[in-house]
């Protein structure tokens, strides 16, 4: 799973902006991933690299995935464990606004890396 989300932080950093946000099929074709469990395993890569970058005190550069291009939102998942990596808060109405805070800051800290 280290390979793989590794693989997707160089991808998303290397990505140009207006690539971004990239959905999680997007992902996994960049990568050459194959089924089964393609989207299970980004899923995983980025929750992986949420746990790395909330450790660094980095925004979480997996909030340029989304889950579907016109929802523009990751999945649910991505929300939960913001929650429990105390980074955003814990009442759902308050998730879109966190969600496009942390999508800006990554968007920077990715031109910075």
């Amino acid at each position: 799973m280290a390979d793989i989300a590794t693989a997707v932080r160089q991808l998303l950093t290397a990505a140009p902006e207006k690539a971004l946000p990239m959905t999680y099929q997007q992902v996994a074709a960049s990568l050459g991933l194959t089924p089964p469990g393609t989207i299970q395993r980004v899923a995983q890569a980025l929750e992986q690299l949420m746990r790395d970058d909330a450790a660094s005190r980095q925004p979480f550069i997996a909030a340029l995935v989304v889950s579907r291009r016109g929802e523009n939102m990751p999945a649910a998942g991505f929300f939960e464990l913001a929650v429990a990596l105390g980074r955003f808060p814990a009442d759902p109405r308050q998730h879109a606004e966190a969600y496009r805070t942390e999508y800006r800051q990554a968007l920077v800290s990715r031109v910075n890396a």
